[in-house]
Order: C-alpha cells, then sequence, then structure tokens
C-alpha cells in the first residue's frame, strides 16, 4: 500500500473532527488534536488538500427549500457508441447538467450523469429523443427527490468492512426534502453557487471579487454575509467537507444501485452499508431503488458484490465503476441561478430550448 496510506493518530484525529465538525474552528481542532500552534494545523489542513483527501469546505444545498416549485436530482445511466465528445457536447446543451463520469465497462460505453431537474417527464423527454436520433444507444432514468445523505470516513476503523449488519434496526437520518417557507432574494441566490461548488474555500471577499468582476453586481460584504448566515439558519445550506479514505486517485469510485421488496428495509441497508468505517458514502433514493455513492479502497471494492450476494433481501442490484478520479470527462456544476424568478420564487428550466439547440447540432452533423 505504501507510505500514503500512513497517518498518524493526530492527523486521523483531526482529519476526523473537521469531517463530523466542519464548523470547528482552527483554534479548536489545535486544542482538540494536542497540536502546538493553530498554524500546524492549518498546514496539515492544506497537506490533505495537497494529497486530495480533503475537499472543501463546501455547502450542500436542500433543493426542498431552494423553491417553490419542485427541483431534485434526476440520475442516468446512458449507452452510446458515438465518441465520448459528441455525447458529451449533446448532454451539455442541458443546463440543468450537473454532472457526468464515465463507467468502467468491458463491454459497453456508459456514462453516469446526474442533472438538476425542474420537470422529470421533459428531461426524461429530451434524453429519449437523443436515444431516437441515435446519439443514445440506451439509457436508465431515476427520480431522486430525497436528501442525500453523506458519511465522511472514520480513519480509526477498517477500509475492508463486512457487510454483516445491513439488516441490524438503527435510527435513519430524514430523508425528505425540506419545503420553501423562506422568500430567497436576489443576492441570496447569487452567491448560492460560489458556496455550493465551494469557490476558493467560500470566503466572501472572493465571491464579491468575482461577482464584481464576471457580473458588475457591487453587492457590500455585510450583505453576502447576511445572505449566507440566512441560508444557514433556514437549512438552505449546510457546510461540508468531502474526505476520501485515502488520496481519491487511489481510491476506487464506484455507484451502487440496490433495490428490495421494502423501502424501509433498503433505507436501512443504505444507512448501514459501511457506517462509520474508513469507506466515505452518500445515499439517497431514487424511485423504488436506494443509491450509493462511494470511494473505497480496492479491496473492498473488489469483495463487495460477492458480499452483496449473500444479503437475500437484495432482490436487484447494480454496480458502476467510475473511471480513475477525476477523469478526463469529470464535469461538476451548481444550479444555473439565471432562471430563479423572484416573483414567485420558481426555478425552472427551458427543457424545451435545449431541443431546439440539439436539433440544429443534429442537422449540422448530417451536413
Amino acid at each position: 500500500m505504501g507510505n500514503s496510506y500512513r497517518m498518524s493518530n493526530r492527523q486521523k484525529k483531526l482529519i476526523n473532527i473537521i469531517g463530523k465538525l466542519p464548523d470547528t474552528s482552527p483554534k479548536e481542532l489545535a486544542n482538540y488534536t494536542k497540536y502546538k500552534w493553530v498554524s500546524t494545523v492549518v498546514k496539515k489542513l492544506e497537506y490533505f488538500k495537497e494529497k486530495d483527501i480533503v475537499w472543501g469546505p463546501y455547502y450542500r444545498v436542500d433543493y426542498g427549500k431552494l423553491c417553490s416549485n419542485p427541483l431534485h436530482i434526476l440520475i442516468c445511466i446512458l449507452e452510446f457508441n458515438l465518441p465520448y465528445s459528441t455525447v458529451i457536447s449533446f448532454l451539455t446543451v442541458v443546463e440543468s447538467l450537473k454532472w457526468i463520469y464515465p463507467v468502467l465497462s468491458p463491454h459497453k460505453n456508459l456514462l453516469h450523469v446526474g442533472f438538476i431537474s425542474s420537470n422529470d417527464e421533459k428531461l426524461i423527454d429530451y434524453i429519449e429523443w437523443l436515444k431516437t436520433h441515435q446519439i443514445l444507444i440506451d439509457y436508465v432514468a431515476r427520480s431522486c427527490a430525497s436528501k442525500w445523505i453523506p458519511q465522511n470516513p472514520d480513519f480509526f476503523e477498517t477500509y475492508n468492512p463486512s457487510l454483516d449488519n445491513l439488516l441490524d434496526e438503527s435510527e435513519i437520518p430524514d430523508m425528505s426534502l425540506g419545503v420553501h417557507d423562506t422568500v430567497w432574494n436576489e443576492c441570496d441566490i447569487r452567491i448560492l453557487p460560489y458556496l455550493q461548488v465551494g469557490f476558493k474555500g467560500t470566503k466572501l471577499i472572493e465571491i464579491l471579487k468575482a461577482e464584481r468582476r464576471l457580473h458588475n453586481r457591487k453587492w457590500k460584504y455585510d450583505q453576502i454575509k447576511y445572505s449566507r448566515k440566512k441560508m444557514v439558519e433556514n437549512e438552505l445550506i449546510h457546510k461540508n467537507y468531502s474526505i476520501s479514505p485515502f488520496s481519491r486517485n487511489k481510491c476506487v469510485h464506484f455507484v451502487l444501485f440496490i433495490n428490495t421488496d421494502s423501502l424501509s428495509v433498503t433505507t436501512q441497508i443504505l444507512h448501514n452499508f459501511a457506517r462509520g468505517k474508513r469507506v466515505y458514502k452518500e445515499y439517497t433514493l431514487c424511485d423504488t431503488w436506494g443509491m450509493l455513492i462511494c470511494q473505497s479502497h480496492p479491496q473492498f471494492f473488489i469483495e463487495l458484490m460477492e458480499k452483496l450476494d449473500e444479503i437475500d433481501e437484495i432482490k436487484k442490484k447494480e454496480l458502476y465503476q467510475l473511471r480513475s478520479y477525476p477523469g478526463k470527462y469529470f464535469f461538476k456544476q451548481s444550479f444555473e441561478d439565471k432562471y430563479y424568478n423572484f416573483d414567485d420564487q420558481t426555478l425552472r428550466y427551458p427543457y424545451d430550448l435545449y431541443k431546439e439547440i440539439a436539433s440544429g447540432k443534429i442537422e449540422e452533423m448530417g451536413d
């Protein structure tokens, strides 16, 4: 495994704390970990970021609280034969595209794709349209209208846990999306994408500079500080660090879908899966399926399907290994704030327009 897998106990304690308590200040971290100097803590955190173990801080967004119309993630597994660049050019037409990850497969070209959806029917219609025009061969689309629950790894625990406890009774976090109950103003919505993607460590002065440089929006510092406080207090956003159990390029990245006879059993399995171990995971519900996105040691992944086969309650499962992180086609972004309607507090994407743009691209390919 090499030295890149080794950490001192003090380093493990430091990284565990920020994973569980992301608002902990450097001074508090020094007290917890017994580092003599706050500057040492800051340097250690920068070291973990350089090693691509720690990413953040950033803010997770509760889409249920963002607008008065339904908004959530639509997950797709797309199969195709055309070049990656061609297929991706049709996906990036859709401004609600949130991420693209190529999937490792010996026989098929696959992409794991996430969209922010303000209208599942129209978005799936666009994907079906791509299939009709032979941009795609086939697809699976699943609507994820629940919260995404993250779990950062515990660096004192095993990186190759058993799955014997998947059916153990345990307290499940509330997975329901919030309800829009706060009027968001322009300053709130304009700075939100910066916070969601962790722009320059979410430093407000850097967001202020970017807004002036890119959009000539001259917010005052106190304005954006108040907006962030307002979004935190009303639970639109939650501060977070994303922590990998090892350097990300040494981890296996995979997506697991599971299906059982009961949603309660499914959520129990999702919650218990590698719970409290040295594995990064986040999970949600997608229609009748449970979905896990994980980063783990390769050994855990190698034995995963065999372990899952022993769980009779899992009736169906699909496992997709993602290509090396971040990969040539890695793509991730926030929601498109220009479509936010402040009068009725809605966010709706123009999916019909995307089909028109894609039609033009089809004509160009024909020429």
